[in-house]
């Protein structure tokens, strides 16, 4: 019987990593923003979001965080300002790039592009006034477009926290915010999370206080 359970739970395994890398980019995004889940693991000032099993929060700093999983690092960029103000901007499709597609859906938009740089892949995708970027293997793209687009639709913002926090200071956060909407396309112009943020090593992974 132990035999029979250990063998069911392998096919589950491999008929779930075979149905990801077989899925087109496309249809992963599309169940990845229409899912009506609304799960919340990791709760920050203004916002939370659900963070998948298998990643794992490495630093955090202001609306900047770093996810390592057990091959690669992700980069995620939560932009309250733009959500705050309800700032809208058009992505246009790279006809260059290894994939390029804008995302909408229940009035929320961004983008998704794939760049291959060297002999691997830069993977950009915003979402919902948020972004992650992460450098991934050829094999891997496909499983890293279904976290981070299931990471960017969960994310819940709470406005009125939002609006406590930036108060007086709403001029000096757009001086310093990243832009999410603009793409990096290369490695070269990736964004070096070490060199702008220093090694912030503090996780602030729940916090039942910060929203609801």
């Amino acid at each position: 019987m132990k035999k029979v359970v250990l063998v069911f739970l392998a096919i589950v395994l491999l008929t779930g990593c075979t149905n990801i890398n077989s899925a087109n980019i496309s249809s992963i995004i599309n169940d990845g923003i229409t899912t009506d889940k609304k799960l919340s693991n990791q709760y920050r000032t203004g916002y939370k979001y659900y963070l998948p099993r298998g990643l794992n929060v490495v630093s955090q700093s202001d609306y900047n965080e770093r996810f390592n999983s057990d091959l690669y690092t992700y980069y995620l960029y939560v932009d309250v300002v733009s959500y705050y103000y309800d700032v809208q901007k058009d992505y246009k499709i790279n006809d260059d790039a290894y994939y390029s597609a804008k995302i909408n859906h229940d009035q929320k938009f961004g983008y998704i592009e794939i760049n291959q740089t060297d002999d691997k892949y830069l993977v950009e995708i915003m979402y919902n006034y948020a972004k992650i970027e992460v450098i991934v293997n050829h094999r891997d793209i496909n499983s890293t477009v279904a976290s981070a687009i299931t990471i960017l639709n969960s994310i819940q913002y709470n406005k009125n926290i939002i609006e406590n926090v930036m108060g007086d200071n709403a001029l000096q956060f757009k001086e310093t915010e990243l832009n999410i909407f603009d793409t990096k396309e290369t490695e070269g112009n990736y964004i070096n999370y070490e060199e702008m943020y220093g090694q912030y090593e503090e996780e602030t992974t729940h916090d039942s206080d910060l929203i609801e």
